[in-house]
């Protein structure tokens, strides 16, 4: 069983830059694919990014790519989501999970474990 606890959220004005960090407890975090998620108010859950075991890989939504880096070190048990440039679209709850389905995993229903996310707000 693995948790996650995800922080580093908070308000930020648009172009500004947040970094946040999930992690995780229990011994087999690095055998995981690690996905970010996030659900915009009044919407649903969408996917973000997502990083293979190793670090060697990594898979963005289109909206997110060429702001945001995700990252990970298996040694401290934690992966990081570095969101540059943002944007008021994308405020949200951020959310960090597991899954076995690979790096190009972007359905929500595929992730197995979640923490209880961090607000993202990003000001015009």
């Amino acid at each position: 069983q693995v948790q996650l606890v995800e922080s580093g959220g908070g308000l930020v004005q648009a172009g500004g830059s947040l970094r946040l960090t999930c992690l995780a407890s229990g011994r087999t975090f690095s055998v995981y694919f690690m996905g970010w998620f996030r659900q915009p108010p009044g919407k649903e859950r969408e996917f973000v990014a997502a990083i293979s075991p190793g670090g060697e890989s990594t898979y963005y939504t289109d909206s997110v790519a060429g702001r945001f880096t995700i990252s990970r070190d298996n040694a401290k048990k934690t992966v990081y989501l570095q969101m540059d440039r943002l944007k008021p679209e994308d405020t949200g709850v951020y959310y960090c999970a597991t899954t076995w389905a690979g790096v190009k995993a972007t359905g929500a229903h595929l992730y197995d474990y979640w923490g209880q996310g961090t607000q993202v707000t990003v000001s015009s």
